[in-house]
């Protein structure tokens, strides 16, 4: 039998299915190496040691994870009783009273949960470097960011501590480190997953949430666990036709798919994640599929200047909304200088201001789909340049939005499913010379995460990614 750190969480359930493992193991297991590896990667800031352990020993729910270790990303999921931070020393002593939806869902799977992974406060920046947990390293590099915000779940999953993790996605950040982190990441459509109690939505419909995964079939039998409204919700996703678990292995017939390299925004793409792109296109002409290079007409310019507003709203609403749940003030010292700094820019703003924002995003979501009338598929970079080394969003006193600014070119093609709510993944088909991951970036119409699975499974065959782990990792380095 393979080491635990080697399958992926169906396959650990099969084993305690059949009885050939005991869940206790597999906790146990995961421990062990949380205490070995995150000296390292800072990823793990929350054991959950004590509430594994007691479920591990308790009768399972007939899930389809039953007994397998998860980790939360600490923004977003809370689990009754434990703190809960989002990344912010405002929060470092608040608990949480309840389980939220997702994590309801998630134990019901069957799902472990032995910890909470980093994330920047409030997950606003595309890197996990808070201040009050310190940054997350990636396990390819310790010295380069493991993306962001789900930073911390990504170089868990990546260093084999275990087989997925929770994250969540604003304008990127399951999908990002992801692409980090050598895993696969799918967002998925626009309310597939519920908020639940607390949000019928975040920032006007652009986070959404999920997991980072090793193997495709983990990730669609997550979402299957996990999707579908709860009782309030304001809207949901249309339904799948069959259960997403079904979609991976069934043939996704001959896709018409179009690439570009070109960053939306203008800004430059480096080298690598075009060549990563090219390497992604060729590989679907390979297996069958229609390729041709053209892209949707997007005005960069315009989706930045209406991201800024909805973006420093939320950094506004995120402060004030916990100062009303925890009934504290909040004042500038309890807070990261660039929250507090996006906090009175988002103060600052109308709300006329943000409703025009919202109404071009929405522009943009009808501009895309049209597009989608005769491509199913669109393949761009994740990212506009590989993991660059911690610290480089780092921003002086005198200019606290210059890191965030520097951020643009580093993601100029992830938020635009954000505004547009459709379903992408970035599936790690590409190393680079550095030894670096690089994700190509696939996204299909709204509501169609199951285009998104059948051409996944396929590529995953084609070229399998799984064998692949980094130099930080609990299991044997292949090339």
């Amino acid at each position: 039998m393979k080491e635990f750190s080697s399958l992926d969480a169906t396959a650990l359930a099969d084993l305690v299915r059949r009885k050939k493992v005991k869940s206790i193991e597999l906790v146990e297991a995961a421990i062990e190496r949380i205490e070995r590896l995150n000296p390292t990667l800072n990823a793990v800031v929350t054991p959950m040691y004590d509430e594994a352990r007691k479920a591990a020993s308790e009768p399972l729910p007939d899930g389809p994870f039953a007994g397998v270790p998860f980790l939360l990303k600490d923004l977003n999921a809370e689990y009754a009783g434990v703190r809960f931070t989002e990344g912010s020393a405002f929060l470092a002593d608040y608990v949480s009273p309840e389980d939220t939806e997702l994590v309801v869902r998630q134990k019901r799977a069957g799902l472990i949960i032995v910890g909470k992974t980093n994330t920047p406060e409030f997950g606003l920046p595309p890197t996990t470097e808070p201040h009050l947990f310190g940054p997350t390293h990636n396990p390819w590099d310790s010295e380069r960011t493991p993306g962001g915000s789900s930073g911390g779940s990504a170089a868990a999953v990546a260093a084999g501590i275990v087989p997925m993790a929770h994250g969540n996605d604003g304008g990127g950040s399951i999908r990002i480190p992801a692409s980090c982190c050598g895993l696969f990441g799918l967002k998925p459509t626009r309310a597939r997953n519920s908020l639940s109690p607390h949000y019928g939505d975040q920032f006007s419909g652009l986070v959404c949430e999920h997991a980072l995964t090793r193997s495709v079939r983990d990730s669609a039998a997550l979402l299957d666990a996990t999707s579908g409204p709860a009782l309030g919700d304001p809207y949901w996703a249309p339904s799948p036709e069959r259960p997403f678990l079904e979609e991976v292995g069934a043939d996704p017939g001959r896709l018409r798919i179009a690439f570009s390299t070109q960053s939306p925004t203008g800004s430059a793409v480096h080298p690598d994640c075009v060549s990563a792109v090219k390497d992604a296109a060729a590989l679907c002409q390979d297996i069958g599929h229609e390729v041709v290079e053209v892209g949707p007409a997007i005005d960069g310019e315009a989706l930045v200047r209406d991201f800024i507003p909805i973006w420093s709203a939320a950094a506004t609403w995120s402060v004030d909304s916990w100062a009303r749940r925890s009934g504290r003030a909040a004042a500038a010292e309890d807070f990261e200088p660039l929250t507090w700094t996006m906090y009175q820019i988002g103060r600052q703003q109308s709300a006329s201001d943000y409703l025009l924002a919202v109404q071009d995003m929405q522009s943009l979501g009808r501009d895309i789909a049209r597009f989608f009338v005769n491509h199913d598929i669109w393949l761009t970079p994740t990212l506009g340049e590989p993991p660059f080394p911690l610290g480089t969003l780092d921003s002086p006193p005198d200019d606290m939005m210059r890191g965030l600014n520097r951020a643009a070119a580093f993601i100029p093609f992830t938020a635009v499913c954000n505004a547009t709510g459709q379903p992408a993944m970035s599936v790690p088909l590409y190393w680079n010379e550095e030894g670096l991951p690089i994700g190509a970036h696939f996204v299909s119409r709204f509501g169609d995460e199951s285009t998104l699975f059948r051409l996944a499974a396929q590529l995953e065959q084609a070229r399998p990614w799984a064998d692949r782990r980094p130099p930080v990792s609990a299991a044997p380095v292949s090339a």
